[in-house]
């Protein structure tokens, strides 16, 4: 039952930063490059042993990514994994709009 003090607050697109996480942009872009090695790897059809082989990786570090357990892994690696899987990467750099006093990351994908 609620007392009528409870408020619901829209969340940004990084629920990290959302939460207060310290490197909140940093877990943010490996989780998103992590979800997109996962459906490249299911688009794809590869076990994955036959990910960890192409990735030069093992398959517990490639079963880690699936998952999300990404504290091993750096952006540059995530996205390294994602070239290998015949993925181009482009980084944009946009003026922001003037409503916004802070840029903002956004992985599109």
């Amino acid at each position: 039952m609620s007392d009528g003090n409870d408020q619901v607050k829209t969340g940004s697109d990084n629920v990290f930063s959302d939460l207060g996480l310290p490197n909140a942009d940093e877990e943010y872009l490996k989780a998103e490059l992590a979800l997109l090695i996962r459906r490249t790897l299911r688009d794809r059809g590869l076990t994955q042993i036959e990910a960890a082989r192409l990735m030069g990786e093992t398959q517990p570090n490639v079963s880690n990514i699936i998952g999300g357990k990404l504290k091993a892994f750096s952006v540059e690696r995530l996205m390294k994994h994602l070239g290998t899987l015949g993925k181009d990467l482009e980084l944009r750099v946009t003026d922001m709009p003037k409503s916004r006093t802070q840029g903002q990351l956004r992985v599109v994908g």
